[in-house]
């Protein structure tokens, strides 16, 4: 069994970002990058996967400017089998990412999709679901827990956290999944396999070549900071004091 994993290079989680002068997007001047956090957790559960010889082939993919290359070369240094590089410059959206993803499923052929379920760039949590759609599969979003068995590990299942507690699903395979933060603990790439993962093949293609067009449905009208906090802190002595001053000055409580 084929396994795709979709990684996306975003900044890094521990970088505070700056909007630009002129609102219109946010400044990756000399801004450090990384593979985003919930990506990582996807790729290793694939890994694992395949460790536990549940899969025959990790295929990481990206879609970005060439930059993208330092972060598939990330994921298989991790444990990937090869990387693939969708080259695109221009703006992005989930439903584009999506359509990409189906193109090159529909190339690759992989029984399972594996997904973070948002980025940490625009947290849009839309493109597993988007592309389970276009693709007609089963899907299984937010996943905590992912065991695949049965006859030729064709049956998965997968346990998900909702807001009553937790719920296990049961699909068929091909399936998309999304992965949540307390699915595993992503591995760091040692030395040697970062030396290895330079001999790894990593292929580009481009928009064009999977037949997808360049289509956004939404469009960016500014970028602006959060506004800052207003009013100061104060330490009180006492939950009733709490209370009072929740009834007299803020009026929240009767």
């Amino acid at each position: 069994m084929k396994i795709l994993v979709a990684v996306k290079r975003v900044v890094d989680f521990n970088v505070k970002v700056r909007v630009k002068a002129d609102g219109s997007g946010v400044d990756l001047v000399n801004v450090k990058m990384s593979m985003n956090p919930f990506d990582e957790i996807a790729l290793e559960e694939a890994i694992r996967l395949k460790e536990k010889g549940l899969a025959e082939e990790v295929l990481a993919i990206s879609i970005g400017p060439s930059a993208c290359q330092d972060v598939l070369r990330t994921a298989m240094a991790m444990g990937a089998d090869r990387g693939l590089l969708v080259e695109e410059d221009g703006e992005t959206e989930p439903l584009y990412i999506a359509k990409l993803l189906r193109a090159l499923v529909d190339r690759e052929q992989p029984r399972l999709v594996i997904l973070g379920k948002q980025a940490i760039d625009d947290d849009a949590n839309q493109t597993g679901q988007m592309l389970a759609a276009l693709l007609g599969w089963s899907q299984g979003i937010f996943a905590s827990q992912v065991e695949l068995k049965g006859a030729d590990a064709q049956d998965l299942t997968l346990t998900r956290e909702i807001d009553g507690g937790l719920e296990t699903l049961n699909l068929n395979l091909p399936s998309i999944v999304t992965t949540d933060l307390r699915l595993n603990e992503p591995r760091n790439a040692t030395l040697p396999n970062i030396m290895k993962a330079r001999k790894k093949p990593l292929e580009t293609t481009s928009a064009a070549e999977l037949g997808v067009e360049h289509v956004l449905q939404t469009r960016t009208l500014s970028v602006s900071e959060p506004p800052g906090r207003q009013g100061q802190c104060q330490k009180l002595a006492s939950a009733a004091e709490l209370v009072e001053k929740l009834r007299m000055q803020a009026g929240v409580i009767a």
